[in-house]
C-alpha cells in the first residue's frame, strides 16, 4: 500500500504563496527608470560650452622637410571668449607626424584668422586643424607668438 506523504501547512513556502507585484507598479518603475537614464545621457553629452566654436583649415604649405606652415579660420559666438587649437601635421601615409596648441585671445571680431608653423617629426605630407576648445590649459603661453 502507498502512503501519500502530506507536507505540514505553513511550513513550505508554495508556487502561490508571496505578495505578487502590480502590473502598473512594474510600468511605473519601468517609466522613472528611462526617464533618469534620458537625463543622466542628456546632461553626459551636452556641449559644456556655452558658445560654440569652429574651426577650418584654409591652407597649407610645406616648408621643408620638418616644417608645415598651416592658415586656418576659428568662429567663436562670443569673440571675447579665449580660444586653444590643436592643429597638426600628418605625412602622405596619414599618420601624426607634429602637433601645436595655439593660444587664440579674445578679439572684436568673431572671425580669427591664424597662421602658424609645426615641426614634424617626417616629411610633411598635409595639415589640419584637430580642433578648438575654451578649456585653455593653464600652462598654456597666452603671449606665444601665433
Amino acid at each position: 500500500m502507498t502512503t501519500s506523504r502530506h507536507m505540514p501547512s505553513g511550513r513550505y513556502p508554495s508556487a502561490r504563496t508571496g505578495r505578487r507585484v502590480p502590473r502598473w507598479a512594474v510600468v511605473a518603475l519601468g517609466a522613472v527608470f528611462v526617464t533618469v537614464l534620458g537625463v543622466v545621457v542628456y546632461l553626459g553629452y551636452r556641449p559644456l560650452t556655452t558658445s560654440p566654436i569652429t574651426a577650418e583649415r584654409l591652407a597649407y604649405d610645406i616648408l621643408d622637410e620638418s616644417t608645415l606652415e598651416i592658415r586656418f579660420k576659428v568662429l567663436r559666438d562670443d569673440p571675447s571668449e579665449e580660444v586653444v587649437c590643436v592643429v597638426r601635421a600628418r605625412s602622405r601615409d596619414g599618420s601624426e607626424t607634429g602637433r601645436r596648441e595655439i593660444y587664440v585671445p579674445p578679439s572684436a571680431s568673431a572671425a580669427v584668422e591664424v597662421t602658424t608653423t609645426i615641426k614634424t617629426s617626417q616629411p610633411p605630407g598635409m595639415g589640419d586643424v584637430y580642433g578648438c576648445s575654451a578649456d585653455v590649459p593653464d600652462y598654456l603661453t597666452r603671449t606665444e607668438p601665433s
